[in-house]
């Protein structure tokens, strides 16, 4: 694997696991896809990385199971800043 790509896929693991953001975030972070991003963290890290991979797969887990209650807020807010 190329050097940049390895520096790339730990910058955003380490990223995602010291803020607690989610894939979107962290791309808009380093300014490249959410899909790159993705592939990543969760194929190329774990063949660099395995510790940081698992750390960061529990921290993508939690954003997983969080999203719907995300979303709902979201829309939410929405909602209420249109009635106002």
């Amino acid at each position: 694997m190329w050097e940049y790509i390895e520096e790339r896929v730990i910058k955003c693991a380490e990223y995602i696991v010291a803020t607690g953001c989610t894939v979107r975030a962290c791309s808009a972070h380093f300014a490249i896809s959410k899909s790159t991003v993705h592939k990543d963290v969760s194929e190329r890290l774990r063949y660099i990385d395995l510790a940081l991979y698992e750390r960061t797969r529990k921290v993508l887990d939690v954003n997983l199971s969080e999203r719907h209650i995300r979303g709902g807020l979201a829309t939410k807010e929405k909602y209420q800043k249109e009635r106002e």
